[in-house]
């Protein structure tokens, strides 16, 4: 006993001491005494008696939010009745990760909102609280709301004694904080991917504690057992390496923090989403008296910004002014250096657009401080762009919102390493025939860092949040790309928050300069910075509403370039990531003959010494896959249907029709540029340095793609459905559709040439789509994935219209002109493919009605 008791102390001692040295880099400690009025088994053997206020006598104190006592291994939370049933948000991060790892260092896990509360029989709960069901308490209906929406008790911690002033309540949180739980499990993804499974208790500890004013900060170093091979990070990518340290030690150690963060006690006023503006939302179910249906109602994700309470007046008169809580960004400590200024500038552009909104100085992009030991890159008061060691070419900016206001109280930026190779090869590709500077395989400093300036506004723009506005770059008519004094002075596009990337209009005889080819915050960001950040005065959301929404009406009338294309439309064509202009053929067009200026001079541009024409090959398929886009940018134009959001006061319709002149320019434009064979990609002084024969050229891997793209069923059943509610007059109907389509891809069968390989591969594939789509709309089902074995998931737009009927009758017509072709066909391989057509055609007709599929 004597021994135990003496190795009891020493441990104490040890772990106190181990302490102490962490808290020199967190924050000051102080011991402070706790008394309790009875004895606890803090031992879980019976009749231990240690005193709770002895236990922790020398113990190492964190105070702040909740007072956290470390003393040996034993920790425990000393919480405040004042924060009892207030609402908590709880969020896990990941500290530091094996190598291989598809989540990174400072990049956010999970988050809930909990609370704590006293329970029955001397017990503490932890609630997980739910915001979807609202009801104030003046509406009798919200008795019933509360009684059908209890939260529920997802841990419960034994009270080991009160605060010396009774004010508070200590319990142990060493399971807590040792063990997983639902409040700091890793996501089941993550744990799939690295084959995590039972964590490893002796080989986990907890790293440190803190606690500061509004926050507390928890880190854990955890190691979990893992064996097996890893499964891919992401389609198409090598299994992470991160596994073969498993293969050795059977264990994979990861280091993680959990936040929580205490809530304001009284949530900002919601602003309420009007989908003409383009934010994130948050969203809840309201109940009262009066209502007479239920319809959710959403609301923006913002910061809260505020006058000061002595500036209201200089407000209100339209004087600038400084908010009352500035918005920080702080940059990772681990960015390279010569990268912080132009990180920090992309920070500080959006000033411009705060202004809009009536305050000076709102945000500020700040280093790291050097040596501040009282800072912490996990402490939830501060805003950090975090710097990644990933291969991954991106950057993203999330945001970490009160569910009850979309008050943004936690936030990040997560950028990427290799973002530098992602506008690197962008920027050549797009802007190099007008950018001497674009024309090397390495960019100078001034360039990438402009680049950089350009993404870091984009991500930034996301932690306000702000969505994609995708429509943005088709408010500008093409021409003005061209034009140096307009596009220099307006830029290509209206919004940063688009997918415009550069100009790649421009042509190298217009001398565009930096300012007509890179996007800048522009009028649309100031216009959605004023409407979702001016303050209103208004004292409730539906008064607000009132004000904001006449803001958006008149905005818009005055000044259509606002227009808000929603990134999530599927069928709209002026809302497309990556495309600038409002006439996307024109657009391709120039964008083909910039991408022949930049193939005729890639072997000069990505020549470096010792290269194995590694980078010909890197930057010829990036140029493929521009080419790519501007394919599908013009392909979306056929079936598109225009959206535009409108009150009941404002003249016409939301949704209409593409112009059939236009849908048929597109069509004419994929004839010339993509199904006839753009033999301009096919140089072989570049092929047969890049790649080997035996494998599909990237004008076949193309023509492919987008032939599937308008032959898809959304495309069909569009054209459908505008025939059926605007009439075939004012529509483009399947029958000339179809009719465009085969007199390109088959203008052999009138001009009777000879049909190249390329053609002779793309009208198989016509012929396979055909069918397909053809199956699909009488069977359902991927129906054309029955046929070949495949499973049946997904029922098309198509099934059980006139679709399949037309089809059919097109290839019939289809058949009967090939055969009509094959005796004024010279060229014998020719001659034979389109035999192998014909038959092709027969079989696949026939085939429909085979009884073994279950139909007819």
């Amino acid at each position: 006993m004597k021994l135990k008791i003496i190795y009891t102390v020493l441990f104490g001692l040890c772990s106190t001491w181990l302490m102490a040295q962490q808290n020199k880099a967190q924050v000051s400690s102080a011991t402070v005494r706790i008394s309790s009025g009875k004895n606890i088994d803090t031992t879980g053997k019976k009749g231990s008696g240690i005193l709770i206020d002895k236990l922790l006598k020398s113990a190492v104190c964190k105070k702040g939010l909740f007072n956290i006592y470390v003393s040996g291994n034993q920790y425990y939370f000393e919480i405040p009745d004042s924060i009892l049933k207030r609402e908590l948000l709880l969020t896990n991060f990941l500290v530091k990760v094996p190598g291989g790892s598809p989540k990174y260092g400072g990049e956010q896990l999970s988050s809930k909102t909990i609370c704590f509360e006293k329970g029955l029989n001397n017990k503490i709960v932890m609630r997980i609280v739910e915001n979807i069901f609202k009801s104030d308490s003046v509406n009798t209906i919200a008795k019933a709301v509360d009684n059908s929406n209890i939260n529920p008790i997802s841990m419960v911690f034994d009270i080991k004694g009160a605060g010396k002033d009774g004010k508070s309540t200590i319990i142990e949180a060493t399971n807590f904080l040792e063990k997983e739980n639902i409040f700091t499990a890793l996501p089941q993804q993550l744990k799939s991917v690295l084959r995590l499974s039972a964590i490893a208790a002796d080989k986990s500890y907890i790293s440190s504690v803190a606690s500061y004013p509004i926050n507390v900060e928890l880190k854990m170093v955890r190691t979990y057992k893992a064996s097996g091979a890893a499964t891919p990070a992401r389609p198409g990518q090598p299994a992470t390496p991160a596994l073969d340290a498993a293969k050795i030690g059977e264990a994979i150690t990861l280091e993680l923090s959990t936040s929580i963060l205490l809530m304001p006690e009284k949530p900002m006023m919601p602003r309420l989403a009007d989908n003409r503006v383009g934010y994130f939302t948050d969203s809840y179910f309201p109940f009262s008296d009066t209502q007479q249906d239920m319809n959710f109602k959403s609301f923006i994700v913002r910061y809260r910004l505020e006058p000061k309470p002595e500036d209201i007046a200089k407000y209100k008169r339209g004087e600038l002014v400084e908010p009352k809580q500035q918005i920080v960004y702080y940059i990772d400590p681990a960015t390279p250096k010569k990268w912080v200024p132009y990180l920090i500038a992309g920070i500080n552009d959006w000033n411009e657009a705060f202004k809009a909104a009536g305050f000076k100085n709102a945000i500020v992009g700040k280093e790291w401080p050097a040596n501040d030991t009282t800072m912490s890159l996990e402490d939830a008061r501060y805003k950090v762009l975090r710097y990644l060691p990933s291969a991954t070419a991106n950057a993203y900016g999330p945001h970490i919102e009160d569910p009850r206001s979309g008050e943004i109280l936690q936030d990040y930026i997560g950028w990427y390493h290799n973002v530098m190779s992602l506008v690197h090869d962008w920027y050549m590709i797009q802007a190099g025939p007008n950018d001497p500077r674009a024309r090397k395989m390495v960019f100078d400093d001034d360039l990438m860092g402009t680049l950089i300036r350009f993404v870091s506004s984009h991500e930034v723009g996301h932690t306000l949040g702000l969505l994609h506005n995708m429509g943005s770059s088709s408010l500008t008519p093409v021409e003005k790309l061209r034009d140096k004094k307009w596009v220099e002075a307006h830029g290509h596009t209206n919004s940063i928050m688009d997918y415009a990337r550069f100009n790649y209009v421009a042509q190298p005889e217009d001398s565009i300069g930096q300012a007509g080819i890179m996007p800048r915050i522009n009028d649309y960001d100031k216009w959605a910075i004023k409407w979702g950040y001016s303050y209103t005065g208004a004292t409730d959301a539906e008064a607000d509403k009132k004000i904001v929404s006449q803001w958006v009406t008149d905005s818009l009338k005055a000044n259509p370039r606002l227009w808000f294309g929603d990134e999530r439309s599927i069928s709209d064509a002026r809302a497309q990531t990556e495309d600038v202009g409002d006439d996307n053929m024109k657009a391709s067009e120039y964008g083909i003959k910039n991408l022949k200026y930049v193939m005729a001079h890639l072997p000069e541009w990505t020549k470096e010494e010792n290269d194995l024409y590694t980078n010909l090959t890197e930057m010829y398929l990036q140029l493929a896959t521009q080419y790519r886009r501007y394919a599908l940018h013009v392909a979306k134009n056929v079936g598109s249907v225009y959206q535009n959001y409108k009150t009941p006061d404002e003249p016409g319709d939301i949704f209409s029709p593409e112009p059939v002149e236009k849908q048929k320019e597109a069509v004419a434009f994929l004839n010339k540029y993509v199904f006839e064979t753009p033999t301009w990609l096919l140089d072989e002084n570049i092929l047969n340095k890049i790649g080997n024969p035996e494998h599909m050229s990237a004008v076949a891997n193309v023509q492919k793609t987008i032939l599937m793209q308008v032959t898809a069923d959304r495309v069909f059943n569009s054209l459908d459905l505008m025939e059926q509610r605007f009439g075939k007059s004012k529509t483009y109907s399947m029958t000339d559709y179809l009719s465009d389509l085969k007199g390109g891809i088959w203008s052999e069968l009138n001009t009777h040439k000879n049909i190249d390989i390329f053609r002779r591969q793309l009208q198989k594939e016509y012929v396979f789509d055909m069918m397909r789509a053809l199956n699909e709309a009488e069977l359902g089902n991927n129906a054309m994935g029955l046929l070949f074995g495949g499973s049946e998931e997904l029922t098309p737009l198509t099934l059980n219209t006139d679709i399949g009927s037309l089809l059919a009758v097109h290839l019939q017509n289809l058949r009967k002109d090939i055969l009509t072709a094959i005796p004024a066909t010279t060229d014998k391989i020719s001659k034979e493919h389109l035999e192998f057509v014909a038959d092709q055609i027969k079989d696949g007709l026939d085939q429909r009605f085979d009884k073994s599929l279950g139909k007819r």
